[in-house]
């Protein structure tokens, strides 16, 4: 009998246990990164900066990849009626040209990669801050980021948002 008393106590309190967790709600929170990049006004700021800083050199990259597309063309027209010699010259110049505007375009193509990748990355830290800070006050339990399927009464990128916009977030 002590024996079975033991075993009906032991149940109980695991019942109780098991109720009384299960009672306890998980809070679950979803952010779409991608709205957070395309919609807060960080990240739009970043993208007007990086504008402003590589709208120059990317000017002169078209003008200098017009320039060699007129002179090819011009060379292509010209090209029967010259000299063996003026033709050879005017067609290794093109082609300096040419690989001296491929180098460039691709160094300015990597500098704008960097500074993309240290603007997206300010941001993020910043909207990370803020999801952060958010399931904290809101008691969320679990914010991810990104999912294939999210039922929108967990999104939180609009307060995320919202928070990214106001000044004292800055």
């Amino acid at each position: 009998m002590n024996y079975f008393l033991r075993q009906l106590s032991a149940t109980l309190v695991v019942g109780l246990s098991l109720s009384v967790a299960q009672a306890e709600e998980v809070r679950l929170g979803f952010v779409s990164t991608d709205r957070v990049l395309k919609e807060a006004s960080t990240a739009k700021a970043a993208q007007t900066k990086l504008e402003q800083e590589f709208s120059k050199r990317e000017k002169e990259l078209v003008d200098q990849g017009a320039s060699i597309k007129s002179m090819a063309d011009k060379f292509e027209r010209d090209a029967p009626t010259l000299p063996e010699t003026q033709r050879q010259a005017k067609q290794k110049q093109l082609l300096e040209q040419d690989r001296d505007f491929q180098r460039k375009r691709r160094e300015f193509q990597e500098d704008l990669n960097a500074r993309k990748n240290e603007e997206l990355q300010l941001v993020i830290q910043r909207a990370n801050k803020v999801i952060k800070d958010i399931a904290v006050a809101e008691k969320y339990d679990f914010v991810f980021q990104d999912a294939v399927y999210v039922n929108p009464k967990h999104d939180i990128t609009d307060k995320v948002i919202k928070a990214l916009n106001t000044p004292a977030a800055k």
